[in-house]
């Protein structure tokens, strides 16, 4: 299986082979804030099975835990492609909007429950294990 994401311009892909590790959606301020909307929703796998290509715009900060993390994101259009987070260190984590795929799996996990907006609903086929 081979999934290509991209910015909306087309600059930057991200090329990733075979399933995801995991698929997740976070709560957290600062997907809140990279997405614009009130969770994120991405999919990790190995770095060496991602191919990334064009320039990429970086920003570093520390998250909700202490942690840092780099999200790539195109100099153009503004969309972020991929991000890898210092927890999580060989991880290339890649926003699953970015695929521009409605049949993209669902999310096994939902993160940072406590700062989930309350009318917020995750439903999915199958279980999700929320985490705090």
């Amino acid at each position: 299986m081979i999934r290509t994401a991209s910015c909306e311009c087309g600059a930057m892909t991200a090329t990733c082979e075979g399933e995801p590790m995991r698929i997740s959606v976070c709560h957290c301020l600062d997907c809140q804030r990279r997405t614009g909307s009130v969770f994120g929703a991405q999919a990790h796998w190995p770095e060496d099975r991602v191919r990334l290509t064009g320039e990429a715009r970086e920003h570093t900060r520390r998250g909700d835990e202490g942690y840092w993390s780099t999200r790539s994101f195109c100099p153009t259009c503004g969309v972020t492609v991929w991000y890898r987070i210092e927890r999580r260190p060989g991880i290339i984590s890649v926003p699953t909007g970015a695929f521009a795929d409605p049949s993209f799996p669902e999310p096994g996990f939902s993160v940072w429950e406590e700062r989930r907006h309350p009318w917020v609903r995750i439903e999915t086929e199958g279980p999700i294990e929320r985490i705090r």
